[in-house]
């Protein structure tokens, strides 16, 4: 498959699948058209890259819909100048989308073998504003907190309280949360601290691994 071709089943992507629903925010949709999708798929799946659903990844992860990794990130009002943290690194793909529109991303995924791949990913592809790390996505990154926005990519049965505590005033964080029925809730933290909580959509996610990286 050539470059062209990946360019135009992109731009198709953006089109059918997210323009064409209810993500309007020029920056995730330039974001969505730029990221080169199929770099992050396994080759058996590539001809699948721009498709309407999820792909499954190694050790049971998958990378997101491609609808609802834009959808998130506008949900999360990512923007130039933000530092944003990405929960569940998986392939890399949500972290170089919000690379894309953000000044600084931390991702951080618990499985050591997928974080070092798509560590060089992103490398290879020139997002030397992203640092993945290893680690329990539910206990966020405090070493670099406060963050504007928080993405997961995984759903714990409760929001964990560390992410809220490192979002920065002002600040979003979007998570699928439930076990069976899920659904993406939006968190946001005032200028006084004061937390609200919104549900949206329906979603199914991977459970959110939690403990330490070692054992898993």
């Amino acid at each position: 498959m050539t470059d062209d071709r990946y360019s135009r089943e992109r731009a198709e992507m953006v089109r059918d699948q997210i323009a064409a629903r209810e993500i309007t925010d020029p920056v995730v949709l330039a974001a969505l058209a730029k990221v080169p999708r199929h770099r992050f798929v396994s080759a058996a799946l590539i001809d699948q890259a721009y498709a309407d659903h999820p792909l499954p990844l190694s050790s049971g992860q998958t990378i997101s819909q491609p609808y609802v990794v834009a959808l998130s990130t506008q949900l999360a009002c990512a923007a130039a100048g933000k530092r944003a943290l990405d929960i569940g690194t998986g392939s890399g793909y949500q972290a170089a989308v919000l690379a894309e529109i953000c000044q600084q991303v931390d991702t951080i995924e618990i499985l050591p073998e997928l974080a070092e791949q798509a560590r060089t990913l992103l490398h290879e592809l020139g997002y030397d504003n992203v640092a993945v790390h290893v680690g329990d996505g539910s206990q966020g990154w405090p070493a670099a907190a406060p963050y504007d926005l928080i993405i997961a990519a995984a759903a714990p049965r409760t929001i964990p309280p560390a992410l809220i505590e490192q979002l920065a005033p002002g600040g979003r964080l979007v998570i699928p949360v439930g076990e069976g029925d899920q659904h993406l809730m939006l968190v946001e933290k005032d200028a006084d601290g004061s937390v609200h909580t919104t549900k949206h959509c329906p979603v199914r996610y991977v459970p959110m691994i939690v403990g330490d990286p070692a054992r898993h």
